[in-house]
C-alpha cells in the first residue's frame, strides 16, 4: 500500500467534507431520527458507494482521456460549479 496517497487523498477528503451540505445532512437526520448507528451505517454506506463510483469513473476515464486534460476539465467544471452557486444557480 502507499501510504503517501493514502494519507494525501484521506486528508484531501476529510477536509473537503468537514462543514458540506453531507455532513450537515448526517447531524440534521442523526438530531432528527435519534438513530445515531443507523445514520453513521447509512451515511458511510452511501459515501462509500458514491466513491466507488468516483474511482471507476475516473479509472475509465484516464483509458481514453490523458491525465492532464482530465484535470483541466475537472478545474473547469469546478469552476463552473462554483459559479453557478455564487449566483445561486444551484
Amino acid at each position: 500500500m502507499n501510504w503517501s496517497v493514502f494519507g494525501t487523498v484521506f486528508s484531501l477528503i476529510f477536509l473537503a467534507e468537514l462543514g458540506d451540505k453531507t455532513q450537515l445532512a448526517v447531524i440534521s437526520s442523526a438530531a432528527a431520527t435519534k438513530k445515531s448507528l443507523e445514520v453513521f451505517l447509512a451515511a458511510s454506506l452511501a459515501m462509500s458507494l458514491v466513491t466507488l463510483l468516483g474511482v471507476l469513473a475516473g479509472t475509465a476515464l484516464l483509458k481514453i482521456i490523458p491525465e492532464v486534460i482530465l484535470k483541466k476539465i475537472g478545474a473547469v467544471l469546478f469552476v463552473f460549479l462554483g459559479i453557478l452557486l455564487w449566483f445561486n444557480r444551484l
